[in-house]
């Protein structure tokens, strides 16, 4: 089966074919480092990491996932805390990077800064105005709309809609309010850079053009994102990458993740319901996140609530108990590949839910089966399958034990069993059960079977 992806610009879902055959280019818009990544940030690098690792699976990929680390959020960051510009960028890099990787999300191949390519911006703000689809005006340099009769098609929205739908800056120095930002002038507090137009700084929409052409080409394979940045800024460098590359393909793939609410509410500063992934992950263990960013299509809105983490922490847990207590061979293990109808829905635009589903037929399978080699088989291939998709990451004792969450540590608990198991030897049933019930309320289970007493967190 070949890997199926909607495209945003053609608006259906397409048959992925690379531009070159056996490798493949992808680009992610990355943060802007002036804070901690939200949970609606999160999305994007869950969602694309699990492209990322279903695609090496056929091909040999080049992945970039950009910074931006010029920006007047971080400007503004900088005047408010009193820090230099480049401490706070270093700060949240560093940061964003190790709350992604708590979410199992694997670095990318590459991971531009825009300050690093400020010489490739240039040159290309250059060629657009040697081309007639950027001017000058004011120290700044500003994109021609009008200019590009193609402007418009990724969103399918014409101008006066997306002005309407969007906060255009008017200013007198713009041809028309459509026309956006290339380059702007820098006061001396501010970062900046020379250039023919004076000392300034790039806009947002042309660092992202200007670092996907420099390290994965013209024409790249799949440019994903967010469904929030298909307008302006995937508008835009559609536009202005087209525009200067003489009407080549910017890219072959527009690929976008759907929004995310908190309880069914926009998330806004103003409405003080931002969630930050920095804080989360404090809680709750990275798994539970991924899942529960997992656990809807990727191109669906997603509802974040407790509930979401509660019924993706069970669902863990179910995963992980079926597979609890197997001694899988080594040979087995590293030979086991995912079940065909696991990848298959996958390939099939990302399709988690019902994927998500197959790993829940195979561990109700492995619950029921007897024989021990079958046992074996059923474990490690949904132990393959957990990790194509980033899960079942952890040692199934460790992953029960959760000796980071609970006011019992797992030395209490197994000392609490011990005293329990030995009320039963004794015959003392009540002390036992008491044992049960304390242990109960504290959001401990206990299972006992023919292989002994096992607890896990509920």
């Amino acid at each position: 089966m070949s890997i199926y992806l909607h495209d945003t610009l053609r608006g259906e879902k397409i048959e992925f074919e690379p531009l070159k055959a056996g490798e493949v280019t992808m680009y992610l818009c990355g943060p802007t480092v002036y804070n901690y990544a939200h949970i609606g940030n999160a999305r994007p690098a869950v969602i694309f990491d699990l492209l990322a690792r279903l695609l090496r699976r056929r091909y040999k990929l080049t992945f970039a996932r950009n910074i931006t680390d010029v920006d007047d959020k971080i400007n503004q960051a900088s005047i408010e805390t009193g820090k230099p510009i480049g401490e706070i960028t270093e700060r949240f890099i560093k940061a964003y990077n190790e709350d992604m990787a708590a979410l199992g999300v694997l670095p990318p191949d590459i991971e531009p800064r825009a300050t690093q390519h400020v010489d490739e911006m240039i040159e290309m703000i250059v060629a657009l105005i040697e081309k007639g689809y950027a001017y000058e005006a004011e120290g700044h340099v500003l994109f021609d709309v009008a200019a590009d009769p193609g402007y418009g098609k990724l969103s399918k929205r014409d101008i006066r809609e997306m002005i309407a739908g969007a906060r255009v800056e008017v200013a007198p120095y713009k041809k028309a309010p459509q026309d956006f930002v290339l380059w702007k002038p820098s006061t001396p507090e501010l970062p900046g850079w020379e250039s023919p137009w004076g000392r300034g700084r790039p806009g947002w929409h042309i660092e992202c053009s200007a670092m996907s052409a420099a390290h994965l080409g013209r024409t790249i394979d799949i440019h994903a994102g967010g469904q929030d940045l298909v307008f302006p800024h995937h508008e835009n460098e559609l536009a202005q990458s087209t525009c200067v590359h003489d009407g080549e393909p910017f890219a072959r793939f527009w690929v976008h993740n759907g929004f995310l609410s908190i309880d069914s509410t926009k998330m806004s500063k103003s409405l003080g319901n931002v969630l930050l992934v920095h804080d989360l992950i404090k809680t709750t263990r990275g798994e539970v996140i991924r899942l529960a960013l997992l656990s809807a299509h990727y191109r669906q809105p997603l509802d974040w609530s407790d509930e979401t983490l509660d019924d993706a922490h069970r669902k863990l847990d179910r995963l992980y108990g079926a597979v609890r207590g197997i001694d899988i061979d080594d040979a087995v293990r590293s030979s086991a590949r995912p079940p065909a109808t696991f990848v298959e829905a996958l390939e099939d635009d990302l399709n988690t839910p019902r994927a998500l589903a197959g790993m829940f037929d195979r561990a109700r399978a492995l619950n029921k089966t007897e024989d021990p080699a079958e046992r074996q088989k059923l474990a490690a291939e949904l132990l393959a399958a957990g990790d194509l998709v980033g899960l079942m990451q952890s040692d199934p004792e460790e992953w029960f034990s959760g000796s980071d969450e609970g006011d019992l540590d797992a030395a209490e608990i197994e000392s609490l069993l011990t005293q329990r198991e030995q009320a039963r030897s004794s015959g003392d049933y009540a002390a036992a059960d008491e044992i049960r019930d304390n242990l109960a309320d504290r959001g401990i289970t206990i299972e006992d079977g023919s292989s002994g007493t096992r607890w896990r967190r509920s």
